[in-house]
């Protein structure tokens, strides 16, 4: 103290300062502050923002006795974000989550916790929520469901005439099981790309993508769980289809059963893959314009992926066909390619919190959709093998499409509201006791109404489709009055069966403590398989017998 400074600077006259101790301490705190991760500095500050609107609101308090409420609310939002972005992985093996979790790891409050945060939602009024669902409008729900749900029926129609064209085709005359596998491919979309879309979509809501490194672990951990799963389910649909074809003829030829392995697997890891990259861009897409991705999501995952798996599967088929002969070994080499790719996708799905729960547990839902999928398949490898009946064909990909993308979105809908509003295990009031129909359609909530616009939908969807593949000259069917009419009557039973199954099967698994995005959407979309096909089936073996046989039907 007291000697001379270098040019430039002011002696430091403030008792018990010194300019050494200051600049040690910054040099220190500098220090510290760089050892401090990033993340946790930008916690730190929101929550300090958060303690400040916590402040202000409290001194504006009780002003006609309650509290005001933007800044109150912003400060709620603000230590949710802080809490749920402050989680590790130790939190997950307390006991205090389920497999509703995996996904988004959001945290969920305790017993104690839940109460006192009821008692507070009383005191403050109603409205204050931590989270809100944003609100829509019934003309904005009907203008987001109306494109995309066109677009992946047109989606449906096209898959419907390549799959006209390519029955005649070498590969699927001589090797019948393929069309086996066309409903169990087909449905990967329900399996995968529609449960990615589920889940994301949920994300989004729920604000877990808006952080950009939370956003990408969700994504890469969710597309390489998705190729791990794809590569399995299409080889075990090969291995049901080769059972399921064998068991009533009695006959097996291992050359025709790599070939359907190879197609299979093939065909499943690259339409996974296309269709996981477009779904990954319309959930961000989504999020960045402002529509609910719950609405287009769904369907758009649905639109193209028809047609793409099946023309990768015929072209596939086609060409390990023709190669049977000269070069038999190529089969075998394309399968054993794709399956040795599985272990890389396990190895960075492992990586990610987001997708290591459900590479163990995610497998029930995809594999017994697999089963129920290739069971529909069975009845359209009988029916198309019936010249009468042939027409059949060009129909399935759009009934079986179209229900499965009406429930997919029902079923999204469904679960977003329930992260919403409900801790898992816990259903709301209306959805306590027995299931009855009434309780899908009747009422004024938001499922409600989508519900009831789903419906109102369909039948003017269809009778586009229908004169669409009219005006094509696709398959072997004209329109007649009594044909489209036993034809929409399926159709109408189809849906109205899926969403009553879809409303009674989202609650009970969230009441289980499953995640909804996970598991009920495989099951959904392989019973609109199932159900499409077999009353399809019926439909034309009805025509058939009441005389309805002339060039329009099976011709």
């Amino acid at each position: 103290p007291g000697g001379l400074l270098p040019a430039g600077h002011a002696r430091n006259t403030s008792p018990g300062r010194r300019p050494g101790g200051i600049l040690t301490r910054l040099r220190m705190a500098s220090i510290f502050q760089t050892m401090v991760p990033t993340g946790y500095s930008k916690l730190q500050e929101e929550r300090l923002v958060m303690a400040d609107l916590g402040t202000k609101s409290e001194a504006g308090s009780l002003q006609n006795g309650y509290r005001q409420e933007t800044s109150h609310l912003e400060g709620r939002r603000i230590l949710d974000r802080a809490s749920r972005s402050s989680i590790t992985l130790s939190d997950c093996g307390d006991g205090g989550y389920s497999e509703t979790e995996p996904m988004l790891t959001e945290r969920r409050l305790s017993g104690e916790e839940t109460s006192n945060k009821q008692e507070e939602d009383q005191v403050e009024g109603q409205g204050s929520h931590v989270l809100n669902m944003p609100k829509e409008s019934l003309l904005a729900m009907t203008l987001q469901m109306l494109v995309p749900f066109l677009l992946a029926g047109f989606g449906t129609v096209s898959a419907g005439m390549v799959l006209d064209i390519v029955q005649h085709w070498e590969a699927f005359q001589f090797i019948t099981e393929i069309f086996i596998l066309v409903p169990a491919l087909l449905g990967l979309k329900g399996n995968l790309e529609m449960t990615l879309a589920s889940r994301l979509s949920t994300a989004v809501n729920v604000g877990k993508m808006d952080s950009p490194i939370e956003k990408w672990n969700l994504i890469i951990g969710n597309l390489a769980l998705k190729q791990v799963q794809a590569t399995v389910v299409g080889f075990l649909a090969a291995v049901a289809a080769v059972v399921l074809g064998w068991i009533p003829e009695g006959k097996f030829q291992m050359s025709h059963a790599v070939l359907l392995c190879s197609s299979s697997v093939a065909t499943a890891f690259i339409a996974s893959l296309l269709q996981g990259i477009i779904m990954v861009g319309v959930i961000v897409g989504s999020k960045k314009t402002g529509i609910n991705p719950d609405n287009v999501a769904t369907p758009i995952a649905a639109s193209f992926g028809d047609l793409i798996t099946l023309a990768i599967l015929a072209w596939i088929s086609q060409g390990l066909y023709k190669c049977l002969d000269s070069y038999p070994y190529v089969s075998s080499l394309v399968c054993a390619f794709f399956m040795c790719l599985t272990p890389l996708w396990i190895v960075i799905s492992s990586k990610h919190p987001a997708s290591r729960t459900l590479l163990y547990s995610g497998w029930e839902p995809v594999i017994t959709a697999m089963v129920i999928s290739s069971i529909g398949g069975l009845i359209l490898d009988k029916t198309v093998s019936d010249p009468n009946l042939a027409g059949i064909v060009v129909y399935t990909p759009v009934i079986s499409g179209i229900g499965g993308n009406l429930v997919a979105i029902q079923s999204s809908r469904i679960s977003t509201h329930l992260h919403f509003h409900c801790v898992p295990g816990e259903v709301p009031d209306e959805a306590k006791g027995c299931y009855y129909p009434c309780r899908t359609f009747c009422g004024t909530g938001a499922n409600h109404r989508s519900a009831q616009v789903l419906l109102l939908l369909l039948i003017p969807g269809h009778l586009i489709f229908l004169y669409t593949i009219h005006l094509m000259k696709s398959g072997h069917t004209t329109l007649t009055p009594i044909f489209m009419s036993v034809y929409l009557a399926a159709a109408l039973l189809q849906v109205l069966l899926l969403l009553c199954i879809a409303d009674w099967m989202v609650h009970s698994m969230w009441r289980s403590g499953k995640d909804p995005d996970s598991f009920s959407i495989p099951y959904l979309t392989a019973l609109g398989d199932l159900l499409g096909t077999g009353l399809l089936a019926i439909s034309f073996h009805f025509l058939w017998l009441i005389g309805d046989q002339d060039s329009d039907v099976g011709d």
